[in-house]
């Protein structure tokens, strides 16, 4: 029996590794107060954005964990707390999205130093369940009374809720294929400019679309795993990719109307600022 369960555990992981939640809403979190003026002060994560992110080139950002871990450990998990213990529910729905944005991005940061040194998000592997990966459906914080996974956060409040592709470019999963971790914290009053600004960033970025000798399209996996998020045909997926596009992907992508793919890619390593 024990042979077995590790012939399953060979077998199944990658593909459950690599699986998608669907968007499935919890009502709950639909709460909100359109006539709030409440304003979340996240200048603590900000602060922590100044330190240890570096800009690497546009949309590729990197994380300076081992001297955030020795310098800012107990600051990024002060911010975790204060922000776990707002009533969310009395936001509107601007502060709403900047507050989970910022908390899922700081909580995935104080996941990788609370087990730091990793080569990877998914070697943290604290999720439930025999077959589960990395720490993404552990409950790690309470809201409201309520507890919370980063799942839970991405997909049962942000992407059922706010149903917006752009939500991909913004949460931050630690890994080099990610869309990159934002140097500005996210903020009401700017959301629409920087939610565009991330997706401009990675959608302009090699991992996120390159053509092959053959003209076929290598995509990033995100567009495999979230693909009907983007758009369920490949003209409206053509059509999200080119609201972005600068020149040169322009210039790939033509006037095509279905996208032959030879392969999706992402690259799981951590994040990291390298070392010398």
């Amino acid at each position: 029996m024990r042979l077995l369960l590790v012939v399953l555990y060979v077998l199944i992981l990658p593909g459950l590794a690599h699986a998608a939640p669907k968007a499935d809403l919890w009502p709950d979190w639909q709460a909100h107060d359109p006539s709030s003026t409440q304003v979340i002060d996240h200048g603590a994560w900000q602060d922590i954005l100044d330190r240890y992110v570096t800009v690497i080139a546009p949309g590729e950002t990197v994380f300076d964990y081992e001297t955030a871990r020795r310098e800012a450990h107990a600051q990024v998990a002060g911010y975790v707390d204060a922000m776990s213990m707002l009533a969310v529910s009395n936001l509107n729905r601007d502060q709403q999205f900047a507050y989970w944005v910022n908390l899922y991005n700081a909580l995935t940061v104080k996941v990788v130093l609370d087990h730091y040194p990793v080569e990877s998000i998914r070697d943290i592997d604290i999720s439930p369940g025999l077959f589960s990966s990395g720490p993404w459906g552990k409950k790690l914080i309470t809201v409201e009374g309520r507890t919370l996974s980063l799942d839970d956060i991405e997909h049962r409040i942000l992407r059922p809720i706010w149903r917006d592709p752009r939500i991909h470019y913004v949460v931050n999963c630690a890994s080099i294929g990610c869309p990159a971790l934002a140097p500005e914290a996210y903020e009401a009053d700017k959301l629409e400019a920087q939610l565009d600004q991330a997706a401009r960033g990675f959608i302009n970025h090699p991992r996120a679309v390159t053509q092959a000798e053959d003209g076929a399209f290598v995509l990033s996996s995100l567009y495999d795993w979230y693909r009907d998020d983007f758009g369920k045909s490949d003209a409206d997926f053509i059509d999200h990719l080119a609201q972005f596009a600068g020149a040169k992907l322009m210039a790939i992508l033509g006037d095509a109307r279905e996208l032959d793919v030879a392969n999706y890619e992402y690259d799981w390593a951590l994040n990291q600022l390298s070392v010398d």
